[in-house]
């Protein structure tokens, strides 16, 4: 049985499985989709089969791709993806058990993200010129991402029926199709009904009548990639360096400097471990210095 052959058939239905059942997000079923065909690929040159792969075959593979220069961030996303892949298999009886199962993941020093201080975040948002409808619309999403600590697909893929503004709340939908209810602050509020009452209604055509939040100068859905886009520009002339997803590290950091409980941020955020949220409880150099200063007896 030929890797490649059975894998097509096989990898068809996994994404059948991974969109219906496990309800992942669009992107999370590329990566892995990508991860396995290219495992499948390797497979192929070995001439082994899909089916009977042991942990130790599966491991081997990991070392090839490590020759070829992958970090290590990249190893945990294979092996992720070859787990799932094989629990679908099992689950569909084409396996007694999971080789990817039993293979250990790699440790990873998860970095400290890069935030914006509460000037840059300034800085940003008054960046955005408001005295056109792509202006005003750019002003209402980076506001609206910074005061609910969106990602990039949430913003993108919201809806106006998530909308709550005289409540002063939105629905998300987050990732696996997670919802939660996050506040929207009076500033997001503020540019939010600006953007839909006076900027949105010159952006719709009447050919391409949607109901997407944010959309692009033909009608249509403010992409991501339109995102990134616009953030990149509208950061080289604040002269501020980050990237989109910063806005999202920054509303974390800032809730918890300001004294926000960690369960809490970590609700507001969709995290589903708590752990992924701890990493927004580092202090930079200038905050252990103050409060080395502060509150020891020989500050």
């Amino acid at each position: 049985m030929e890797a490649i052959g059975v894998g097509k058939d096989i990898l068809g239905r996994y994404e059948d499985y991974l969109r219906a059942e496990l309800r992942l997000s669009p992107h999370s079923i590329a990566t892995y989709l990508i991860e396995c065909r290219i495992f499948l690929a390797w497979l192929s040159g070995e001439r082994a089969d899909l089916l009977a792969v042991d942990s130790p075959r599966i491991v081997e593979y990991l070392v090839a791709r490590q020759v070829e220069g992958i970090d290590q961030c990249t190893i945990s996303k294979i092996i992720s993806s070859l787990r799932s892949f094989y629990r679908y298999c099992v689950l569909e009886g084409f396996t007694q058990g999971n080789p990817a199962e039993t293979v250990e993941m790699p440790r990873i020093r998860r970095k400290i993200p890069k935030v914006f201080s509460a000037e840059e975040i300034e800085n940003f948002l008054s960046s955005c010129v408001p005295d056109t409808p792509s202006g005003l619309r750019d002003r209402a999403l980076f506001e609206l991402m910074y005061s609910c600590g969106l990602r990039v697909s949430e913003a993108a893929d919201m809806s106006l029926d998530q909308l709550y503004l005289n409540e002063g709340f939105l629905k998300v939908i987050g990732k696996g199709g997670k919802e939660r209810v996050v506040p929207i602050g009076e500033h997001a509020v503020h540019w939010l009904t600006r953007y839909l009452t006076g900027a949105r209604p010159k952006l719709t055509r009447p050919k391409r009548k949607n109901s997407f939040v944010f959309l692009n100068r033909f009608g249509g859905r403010l992409s991501r990639k339109g995102m990134w886009k616009r953030f990149k520009e509208i950061a080289g002339q604040a002269g501020v360096e980050g990237k989109v997803h910063t806005l999202r590290h920054s509303f974390a950091t800032h809730l918890l400097k300001g004294g926000a409980d960690l369960r809490a941020v970590q609700e507001l955020l969709g995290h589903s471990d708590i752990g992924t949220t701890q990493i927004y409880t580092h202090l930079g150099k200038d905050d252990l210095k103050e409060y080395h200063r502060k509150y020891h007896p020989r500050g």
